[in-house]
């Protein structure tokens, strides 16, 4: 049972890393450690300013829709 637990949480791993879910996660545990004080962006917020910052970059191309 074990093993059929291990590679569930390996196949949730990558999930979360190739949809870029685990990125939000990243940037909090970041944040909390460089500064447990400052405020935090919602998920929603956080969302927003990485589409922004990727539209925004010439070399990520244009969006198709």
């Amino acid at each position: 049972m074990s093993g059929v637990r291990a590679a569930l949480a390996k196949a949730r791993f990558f999930v979360r890393e190739f949809s870029g879910e685990a990125a939000y996660d990243r940037y909090v545990a970041h944040a909390r450690t460089h500064d447990p004080d400052a405020r935090v962006m919602t998920r929603r917020a956080f969302e927003r300013a990485r589409t922004d910052s990727r539209e925004a970059d010439p070399r990520e191309g244009f969006r198709c829709c």
